[in-house]
């Protein structure tokens, strides 16, 4: 199979906080030929840096929680518990975003910052990535409740102890992509980046 694929047309459907595009396409199979036109819808230009925010002296992580609109009707709590993060607009790098926003949601700022990876978030349906980072803070100044008025965000800060927050992954509390993933990274690379940030 070569891996080809034709658009044959795109039509903006939608244009609000999302913006959705419908695409006629055609793509090669793996038993040879091409597909029917198939007809697909796509979420497009998101592209997000999310930040698991960790004090390696208290040896505590910076969480927020916030109401999501993807979880209404699906959990018991719209409320999901989450690492800071926010989109990335074309002129601001991941970096800056990060910095920004961990000081927006959580009035942290951030020394030390290390890359763990970028992924899709559902490529069925967007194309939507987020580049995930781990940031060094002090724990002891994340309190209260922030987020932009104008945004509509209502984000309060949950500081809690390491191994607290990595039980979490087994409770159901942290159960979306992002807080999964950096939970799951800090517990393979915690001893590591404490023995490197650690005052």
């Amino acid at each position: 199979m070569q891996y080809h694929y034709e658009l044959i047309e795109t039509d903006p459907v939608y244009r609000g906080f999302l913006k959705i595009n419908r695409y006629r396409l055609q793509h090669d199979l793996y038993l040879g030929g091409k597909s029917e036109i198939l007809v697909r819808e796509r979420l497009e230009q998101l592209r997000a840096v999310s930040v698991l925010l960790y004090d390696p002296n208290l040896d505590q992580v910076v969480l927020v929680e916030q109401f999501r609109i993807g979880a209404v009707g699906k959990e018991p709590v719209p409320w999901v518990l989450e690492t800071v993060g926010g989109f990335t607009p074309e002129a601001e790098s991941d970096e800056s975003v990060a910095r920004r926003e961990a000081l927006e949601e959580a009035n942290c700022e951030i020394g030390r910052i290390e890359h763990i990876c970028e992924f899709m978030v559902s490529p069925g349906i967007s194309v939507d990535r987020i580049s995930l980072y781990c940031a060094e803070v002090d724990a002891s100044n994340a309190e209260g409740v922030h987020g932009l008025d104008h945004e509509g965000e209502d984000i309060r800060v949950v500081v809690m102890d390491a191994a607290m927050a990595i039980a979490e992954l087994y409770t159901g509390r942290a159960n979306s992509t992002s807080i999964i993933i950096a939970l799951q990274w800090l517990a393979i690379n915690r001893e590591r980046v404490r023995s490197m940030w650690k005052a």
